[in-house]
């Protein structure tokens, strides 16, 4: 069985990290937690679970802070999460059963990431990060903000997830720090470019953002997730300038790079629906569910390849009078969104048409 050293970088997590390291204490076989500036209880509450913390003075670049925690590893393989995640108790399982059965020869590890919940708690949006990684290996951190591990070799892919639940964070933080970079005279890759336009995006500043976005794509570097994601973030941005054919051609730019996402799909399904041009809308939606998820290290909102598509299908088919297909997909939906009111005035709408039709 493979021997695991969980390595953390942390500041000022008191609420959360007891919540994240009881979660995982009993699966790993040391715990490296590096502080780079508490000042509230986080080193007291670490100290209950390990003697290993190291202090790390900040210097506005998470990859270095990360690098610093894989060194004070000492065991086989490395797990790295952060304060505010955690392993399910059913994930926990699926956890030793990986330890247990993990061969030697692998270099990293894939695990979801589940980062947001419907009220059912059904995930509404995840991806796919490599956590567990051999330590001989010495695989970096890469990025200031937004860092990444950079992996390759004998990759698996596990069926194992951290949940991600957040209390809260800087939203100035990431900004702050592209911003210095710049101000500095250095020049950001076209990743931080990306995600620097998100930064803006989330700060409102969406003419600036698709400056940077389209930089971003002009490069022509990028990696074809974040191209795709660009592209409707563009489409985004232009939405919220009420510049609509902008929107639109932000949305098929996504075809460049790939078949059309369902995200594609339901946009242009809402670009026809909005014009009552419902047989073109009732296409592109219907495309939306037949995409096949390929598991890619991509983000997936999961709500544009299941409820939405099914809602926006009981909408225009009500519009052309096909009532059985309409209730078919509301009951589609609803099995995503079991309390929706919406969901549910539709379902006794279409049940009083039906049962006329008798």
């Amino acid at each position: 069985m493979i021997t695991i050293s969980l390595c953390m970088i942390v500041k000022n997590e008191e609420e959360v990290i007891e919540r994240c390291l009881e979660s995982i204490h009993e699966l790993v076989d040391e715990i490296n937690i590096v502080d780079t500036g508490s000042i509230d209880q986080t080193k007291e509450i670490v100290k209950k679970y390990t003697d290993r913390v190291f202090d790390f003075q900040w210097i506005d670049d998470f990859a270095a802070a990360r690098n610093y925690s894989f060194q004070q590893a000492t065991k086989e393989f490395i797990l790295w999460m952060d304060a505010d995640d955690i392993f399910t108790v059913e994930d926990q399982e699926k956890f030793k059963m990986l330890k247990q059965s993990l061969h030697h020869s692998i270099d990293a590890v894939s695990m979801n990431y589940h980062l947001s919940f419907d009220s059912h708690g059904n995930v509404t949006s995840l991806l796919k990060r490599y956590r567990l990684v051999r330590k001989e290996n010495g695989f970096k951190w890469i990025g200031a903000v937004h860092e990444y591990l950079s992996v390759s070799g004998n990759l698996y892919d596990s069926e194992v997830a951290v949940t991600h639940l957040p209390l809260g964070h800087d939203s100035d933080r990431n900004i702050s720090i592209y911003k210095k970079l710049l101000e500095s005279g250095k020049t950001l890759s076209p990743r931080d470019t990306f995600y620097y336009a998100n930064e803006l995006v989330d700060h409102h500043n969406f003419e600036e953002a698709i400056h940077y976005y389209e930089e971003f794509l002009e490069s022509k570097l990028g990696w074809i997730e974040d191209n795709i994601s660009a592209c409707f973030k563009l489409a985004d941005c232009y939405h919220r300038l009420n510049n609509k054919d902008k929107e639109l051609s932000s949305t098929l730019k996504s075809f460049a790079y790939d078949v059309p996402r369902p995200e594609a799909s339901c946009r242009l399904g809402y670009y026809f629906m909005e014009q009552y041009k419902n047989h073109e809308a009732i296409y592109w939606y219907s495309q939306a569910l037949l995409y096949e998820n390929p598991q890619l290290l991509s983000f997936q909102n999961t709500k544009f390849s299941t409820w939405l598509p099914h809602l926006q299908l009981c909408v225009l088919y009500d519009r052309i009078k096909l009532y059985e297909k309409a209730y078919y997909h509301n009951e589609q939906a609803r099995k995503y969104k079991a309390t929706d009111i919406n969901i549910i005035n539709n379902k006794k709408y279409l049940e009083k048409i039906l049962n006329k039709l008798i």
